[in-house]
């Protein structure tokens, strides 16, 4: 951070030396030590932050980059959903129709039937009297 060599720190510890004067000098080297740590361990939470909102807003990036990526896959899917949703709608109308159609030759075939089968019943019970 500093540029300071070993000559310029001996030369800040002899003026401190002379100016706080050898009683006080240990007391004053730990309490700058104190604050030397407390201002690195400081630097240290600010340079972690920076670093989390860097890569928050990196991440933010990203996540933009994939939901323009999204976007024509949405419309794709929305597409193909509304596609299916028409021919299932088609498919119903046809069954639908099928249904009233084959309903109503089943009408007219089985009202013919009914006939033959009532009259077939008749001549069953034609043949159960000719036989008893």
């Amino acid at each position: 951070m500093f540029d300071i060599g070993f000559w310029e720190l001996m030369l800040i510890g002899l003026v401190a030396l002379l100016v706080v004067g050898p009683e006080r000098l240990p007391k004053l080297a730990y309490t700058a030590g104190k604050w030397l740590g407390k201002g690195r361990s400081m630097l240290n939470a600010v340079k972690a932050e920076i670093d989390k909102e860097i890569k928050a807003e990196e991440l933010k990036e990203i996540i933009e980059k994939q939901k323009k990526q999204l976007n024509p896959l949405e419309e794709a899917i929305e597409e193909t959903s509304s596609s299916v949703r028409d021919f299932k709608n088609e498919v119903g109308k046809n069954l639908r129709e099928g249904e009233k159609v084959f309903g109503s030759e089943q009408e007219s075939v089985s009202a013919p039937l009914g006939d033959s089968a009532q009259r077939s019943g008749d001549h069953a019970d034609d043949d159960k009297q000719r036989s008893g």
